[in-house]
C-alpha cells in the first residue's frame, strides 16, 4: 500500500502538525514503512497462540492495603459552600 501526498497532508492536519512540502516525502516513506509492518503482522498465523496480558511471565509486587492517612472529610467539608449527607453540592450546569 502506498501513501499519497494528500494522505500525508491530511494525517498531518488531523494530528495538528505543520509539515512543509520538503518534508512530505520523508513522512511518506515513514508511513509506508509502518503500513508494511502492519501488513506483515496481518500475515502472521496466530491461531494457536493464547492471548496474554504481558509478554514476560512476571508477577507484580503487591503491598498490603493499609490506611495511612486519617479521615479528614468532615474537616474539608466544613469550608465547602454546600454539603449534604457527606457530599459536595454544586450548581446545576446542564438542564
Amino acid at each position: 500500500m502506498s501513501i499519497s501526498e494528500n494522505d500525508v497532508t491530511r494525517v498531518a492536519r488531523l494530528a495538528r502538525l505543520r509539515v512543509t512540502e520538503a518534508e512530505i516525502p520523508q513522512y511518506q516513506a515513514g508511513l509506508d514503512g509502518i503500513l508494511d509492518l502492519v501488513a506483515q503482522l496481518h500475515e502472521s498465523v496466530t491461531d494457536d497462540i493464547e492471548p496474554m496480558a504481558h509478554p514476560q511471565d512476571i508477577s507484580l509486587r503487591l503491598r498490603e492495603d493499609q490506611v495511612t492517612e486519617d479521615d479528614e472529610r468532615d474537616l474539608f467539608q466544613e469550608c465547602a459552600p454546600a454539603v449534604e449527607s457527606g457530599l459536595y453540592l454544586v450548581p446545576q450546569v446542564i438542564e
